[in-house]
């Protein structure tokens, strides 16, 4: 085959900020023309990010993405540019790419395999492609392809390369999970071995909503060998020779792998959305404090405004902690005290509850106060409202709603209290930052004396696998008992969980790192009387 020089655009785009990703695109364009590449290749639906949901309903937004499809094309010249857009006709809307060359749009692509489980609905939006496509260029035969083309077991790279393809570009939207770029190196040296061709595989990058594009563009040769790879997590221009030396990025390990997803994460939700602050209620638990340091290492500490806000039942060493975590990371911690507050509450609602014994009422309702403090410094300083629950309180509805659910976003939304842990030792191993006293302290709420979260749950080395098994696995009861769990606490947390959806229906997006997060991919009835046994 004739050598080729690519260059795989792995870019951050704005889903809807079309104008804005045409810009990012044109500039890549002129980079890789800068470093001689002879073709730029570019993600699925770079133009309109991806994914732009009930935006492809408006007619308009198709008519504005064809538009700037027509400005990119005139900066084809001395480059050919493969790139994502939403393409028309009288038949609907395709998930399409463009092959352009000279100023010309040579072929056009229109998605043939069109995802429809866990994040994605495409089939809500889309027609299906119907034809493979090859078109030629400097004497190589190039298949196109797009993400989930790559993926089934009869995909169109089967027929392009009967055809006598040489290289198949396939441009995509893959969505990080704990692991997946492992899974994505497996599908390409599969494909390549194959057909026998070179495999060009471009991921987006960046954080939409729940969703976190990872990168880790690639490079496969026809024997199944990786010998090109981009970075993970932050935009990258990898310009490739297809006869030249292998040009690497080793993969991360699982902890860094997942940490650098929730950072992006983040960062793009707070940036995309307009913020430019952050506020956390800081309690002295795990969950608070990792929330914190994954906030200040992804946004800079200047930008991140911790609260205490203490309670009569707060116990002294929550401050102590507390105030010792804020002056590892460099930050002013506010003191906001909520005693006063509550007895108000209390005071105004003795009328109405005389008679009645306290209860759970009296503890949400401090919960719900601190809620009300940190929405009214969103409100009067402009800071975005980050939640610290994680997966584990989540999935069993151990929180409050209005209270520790309000909030903009939830940074440990997909992520077990087990993994809490691993993450903070993980972290604190690259510079200590959370104080031993936080991590070693049995995990309680403080909201009545001597609280801790197993008076009302099972230890997390039980909860944990137990609702991974539910939640993610979709097993059965009588399948987790098999797994050698008791039917008692199986029972407790299947029940627990089933119950809790209304909270979670209501509760911020945070960022899907699992294969199953509570969000896009689980859409459980909240009025439900099935039983999973």
């Amino acid at each position: 085959m004739p050598n080729l020089k690519i260059a795989l655009a792995q870019i951050n785009p704005t889903v809807g900020a079309i104008t804005a990703n045409t810009a990012k695109i044109i500039d890549f364009i002129n980079r890789a023309k800068e470093q001689k590449a002879d073709l730029v290749v570019f993600p699925e639906l770079a133009i309109t990010g991806y994914p732009p949901e009930d935006l492809l309903l408006k007619p308009q937004f198709t008519t504005d993405n064809l538009a700037a499809l027509k400005e990119i094309v005139k900066q084809a010249t001395g480059i050919a540019v493969y790139i994502g857009f939403v393409d028309q006709n009288k038949k609907g809307i395709f998930n399409a790419a463009a092959f352009i060359e000279d100023k010309k749009i040579k072929a056009v692509y229109h998605k043939m395999n069109l995802p429809n489980y866990a994040v994605f609905d495409e089939k809500r939006y889309f027609q299906e492609g119907k034809n493979p496509v090859i078109v030629k260029y400097k004497g190589i035969k190039i298949g196109l392809g797009i993400c989930e083309d790559l993926w089934v077991e009869k995909g169109p790279y089967l027929e392009e390369a009967k055809k006598g393809a040489d290289l198949i570009l396939n441009i995509n939207a893959s969505p990080y999970s704990i692991g997946k770029i492992k899974a994505r190196h497996k599908i390409v040296k599969k494909i390549a071995q194959k057909t026998k061709a070179h495999i060009v595989y471009v991921n987006t990058v960046g954080g939409q909503e729940e969703l976190i594009f990872d990168g880790g563009s690639m490079i496969a040769d026809p024997k199944g060998k990786v010998i090109a790879s981009a970075k993970q997590y932050e935009e990258d221009l990898l310009v490739f020779n297809l006869e030249g030396s292998r040009k690497l990025t080793p993969f991360l390990d699982e902890l860094p792998e997942i940490y650098n997803a929730l950072l992006l994460g983040i960062r793009d939700y707070v940036g995309k959305n307009g913020f430019k602050e952050v506020t956390i209620g800081l309690s002295g638990g795990i969950d608070s404090a990792l929330t914190l340091v994954l906030a200040v290492d992804a946004l800079g500490k200047e930008k991140v405004h911790p609260v205490f806000m203490p309670s009569s039942f707060t116990l002294k060493q929550s401050e102590e902690d507390s105030l010792l975590l804020a002056k590892n990371l460099g930050v002013k911690l506010e003191d906001l005290p909520i005693s006063s507050l509550h007895d108000a509450y209390l005071k105004g609602l003795a009328p109405i509850f005389e008679g009645k014994p306290a209860d759970i009422t009296e503890e949400n309702l401090q919960a719900r106060i601190r809620g009300n403090l940190l929405m009214a410094l969103s409100n009067k300083f402009g800071w975005l409202v980050l939640t610290t629950g994680n997966k584990s309180e989540m999935s069993v509805g151990y929180c409050t709603l209005y209270g520790d659910t309000a909030g903009g976003f939830a940074v440990l939304k997909d992520v077990p209290k087990t993994l809490v842990y691993r993450l903070v030792a993980w972290r604190n191993s690259q510079g200590k930052a959370i104080p031993e006293s936080i991590i070693k302290r049995p995990p309680t709420a403080e909201l009545r004396p001597n609280q801790t979260d197993q008076d009302s749950l099972p230890p997390y080395e039980v909860l944990d696998p137990i609702m991974q098994a539910y939640v993610e696995g979709n097993k059965s009861l009588k399948q987790i008992v098999k797994m050698g769990y008791g039917k008692e606490v199986v029972c407790k947390v299947t029940s627990l969980i089933d119950r809790a959806e209304y909270k979670r229906r209501q509760a911020p997006p945070g960022p899907r790192i699992s294969p199953r997060a509570f969000g896009k991919d689980w859409r459980i009835p909240i009025t439900n009387k099935y039983q999973n046994k």
